[in-house]
């Protein structure tokens, strides 16, 4: 889909930027203020379908036919890093007096930091925590919601009852989220010696794993994939869960989909961790710019308008985006929302994912290899050394790289 702010202008002066999936809708309600504050500046906005986007960045690059700017999952960053295809930003943000790095949640910044270099800015945030029902857990003697690993066992035993089909939380197996929501947890890292190889076989990793498994053999939770999970809204609603790792955009979906009557029995809480509240993942998406753009300066100037505390709280309001800087959060739907406060304690402890370009791949693997150990085909052990045998092959053209620097600059 393509659409359009303005009457096109010669294309001297036009900006190309491509959006992901929804946000190419809520963008085309935001760029006519900024054109009116530039009107030296036309934007040309093309939505993306989420699952060709990946595809399309890639064919584009191939064919020197990138956009100037465009939003950008930080899980792709590292890849579209190693293919040289981003302008580093730093220059622009120390001469800003829009983007302050101060403002933002730190983990959610340095995700844009590859190699010491800056080459995006966080648009917003995504990150997973515990949706539950308030009213079963105060049934079950619970007037607090876990704070560690014990309380949340404890919890979701006291929650659960497989003869009644009534479960403690959905972990829907062909996921990989939560798992790696729960994996960030860990104190070690989970690649090692600079992303050279994979790190599972870790104490911390085998402790995650172990939980995450053992929810299942305990029949916390029923060991289905979303297909057959059908409509989670409905049956969090209905009581079969307590408990539903997921985020931010189920804050509008229950709100649309439960009754009012029921829009008082549930909540939103931080990730408990093992020992005290938990990290969680520090996902979404940011902004950059091509290095082939011929309009760096405009679409740096596009960068800063939609950085601005007020753009991202009306970014908030048409699709619920989370805002990654904390003076965004002052904003009232934000600010005396209950719900989304939880969000914003969650983003003071937010993890990034190893930022190789490789990392969706392994994350992959690791919700494979972890439905194997569910169902009883791999103990803990083997499924660790499985995940790092997986993990090390899917990095070996990255060792290969990183160990002759100048033969790969070469090619």
């Amino acid at each position: 889909m393509l659409g359009s702010c303005a009457k096109a202008p010669a294309d001297d002066h036009q900006l190309i930027l491509w959006t992901i999936g929804r946000e190419g809708e809520a963008i085309i309600k935001l760029l006519p203020d900024f054109e009116r504050l530039h009107p030296d500046i036309h934007v040309k906005v093309q939505q993306l379908p989420l699952t060709a986007a990946h595809q399309k960045l890639l064919t584009a690059f191939a064919g020197n036919s990138t956009p100037d700017l465009t939003q950008l999952g930080n899980t792709w960053l590292p890849e579209m890093v190693a293919l040289n295809a981003l302008e580093p930003l730093q220059s622009q943000v120390d001469h800003s007096g829009v983007v302050k790095r101060d403002d933002y949640f730190p983990s959610i910044w340095s995700t844009n930091i590859i190699d010491g270099t800056l080459y995006g800015v966080p648009w917003y945030v995504d990150t997973r925590i515990l949706f539950y029902r308030t009213d079963l857990l105060k049934q079950a003697g619970f007037d607090k919601p876990p704070q560690d690993w014990v309380q949340w066992r404890t919890m979701l035993g006291a929650l659960s009852n497989p003869t009644q089909h009534r479960y403690g939380i959905l972990l829907p197996t062909n996921e990989y989220e939560p798992l790696m929501a729960l994996a960030l947890q860990s104190p070690e890292p989970l690649l090692r010696d600079g992303g050279r190889y994979g790190n599972f076989e870790s104490a911390g990793f085998k402790r995650v794993l172990t939980f995450y498994v053992d929810t299942f053999k305990l029949h916390q939770a029923p060991a289905i994939t979303n297909v057959e999970a059908g409509n989670p809204w409905s049956e969090f609603g209905r009581g079969v869960y307590a408990f539903y790792l997921s985020g931010p955009w189920n804050m509008g979906e229950f709100r649309s989909r439960l009754p009012a009557a029921e829009q008082g029995d549930w909540s939103t809480m931080p990730l408990p961790g093992e020992n005290g509240p938990g990290a969680s993942v520090a996902g979404g998406s940011s902004l950059v710019i091509f290095r082939t753009s011929t309009h760096k300066q405009a679409a740096w100037t596009l960068i800063e308008y939609l950085s601005q505390p007020t753009v991202q709280q009306r970014l908030y309001d048409l699709l619920g985006d989370m805002p990654p800087r904390r003076s965004s959060w002052e904003g009232a739907s934000l600010r005396d929302d209950p719900k989304a406060q939880a969000f914003r304690e969650q983003m003071e402890r937010m993890k990034p994912t190893p930022p190789v370009p490789e990392w969706e791949r392994i994350a992959t693997e690791m919700q494979l290899v972890a439905a194997q150990a569910i169902a009883g085909e791999l103990t803990i052990d083997q499924a660790t050394a499985k995940l790092d045998q997986r993990a090390d092959t899917i990095l070996e053209k990255r060792r290969w790289m990183l160990d002759h620097p100048q033969r790969s600059d070469a090619r």
